[in-house]
């Protein structure tokens, strides 16, 4: 029983470190933008497919192809931020959070329809980032997932160290909280929505190219890990960057937790998303705000 429990919760762990990656970036994106961009599930999605597609077309090996999927999605985050949303940035423009809403909830239904025309409804795999399981004692676990949670802390911490000693995390900082005080001391706000949006695009993407490994890249594989970021962000706090990733690695632990010790296990995963929920709503009942939120206002 032990042995099960260390390695259910190792599953967890990772599956958590996933969903903070993907969570961090909708945090950022709502911080800036003050929009819920329903299109991120979809990101992540694409960011798989695109290291899929560098992996076999241009010979990269998978771990490096991490990184330039990485990179491919946050070019396509900014050519979707600047060619669907900065309408959002006009004084003349009124409901703004209703026009990001629908943007970014048809450009989801765009892109889920546009990957199966272009990318095939099959189930596509990249080669593992290295072949063969870790083994200590009772513990045993996959060198692809030991990698993808590996891979996932790192790029969190490089994105503290980003956002806290950097003037560009210092800036998106300053807009988050106020963008006429953050324009007083020169801070260009639009170049700050528009980096936001790439830099959420490019770890929702990071996170679907470490993944891509460990389970089959399809069109529709947005859906759930986009619910359970929404759960995240709102348990971590609205805004809050190190709350999604304590509530992100404590929702994946659980959850999978809650799957592997269920009497009827064959149920667990379609109860998955309702005991996220179900978590959420405990926590608001008591903090409204969640673990770490502040107050934000809409986009002026």
């Amino acid at each position: 029983m032990l042995d099960y429990f260390l390695i259910q919760s190792a599953n967890g762990i990772v599956i958590g470190v996933i969903y903070a990656l993907i969570a961090t970036g909708l945090t950022i994106i709502f911080a800036l933008l003050k929009i819920v961009n329903f299109a991120h599930g979809e990101l992540y999605m694409m960011g798989g497919y695109f290291g899929y597609y560098v992996i076999t077309l241009a010979g990269v090996p998978p771990l490096p192809a991490v990184v330039a999927a990485m990179a491919i999605s946050f070019a396509f985050a900014v050519a979707i931020e600047r060619g669907l949303l900065t309408p959002l940035y006009s004084p003349g423009m009124e409901r703004k959070s209703d026009y990001g809403i629908l943007i970014t909830f048809g450009l989801a239904v765009f892109l889920r329809n546009i990957a199966i025309i272009i990318f095939g409804p099959f189930p596509l795999r990249p080669p593992s980032f290295f072949d063969g399981d870790l083994v200590l004692g009772g513990l045993i676990i996959s060198y692809d997932r030991l990698v993808a949670a590996g891979g996932g802390l790192l790029i969190l911490v490089l994105l503290i160290f980003f956002l806290n000693r950097t003037v560009w995390g210092q800036a998106l900082n300053a807009v988050s909280q106020s963008r006429e005080s953050a324009s007083i001391v020169g801070i260009n706000s639009e170049r700050m929505y528009m980096f936001a949006f790439g830099l959420g695009g490019a770890l929702a993407g990071g996170a679907g190219a470490l993944v891509a490994p460990i389970y089959s890249l399809s069109p529709s594989m947005g859906l759930v890990p986009d619910t359970q970021a929404f759960v995240i962000v709102i348990l971590g706090g609205l805004g809050s960057v190190s709350g999604s990733i304590i509530a992100g690695i404590l929702l994946g632990l659980s959850e999978n937790l809650f799957i592997a010790f269920l009497p009827d296990p064959n149920r667990g995963p379609s109860y998955a998303n309702a005991f996220g929920l179900f978590i959420m709503m405990l926590v608001l009942l008591f903090r409204p705000t969640g673990i770490f939120g502040r107050h934000h206002a809409a986009m002026e």
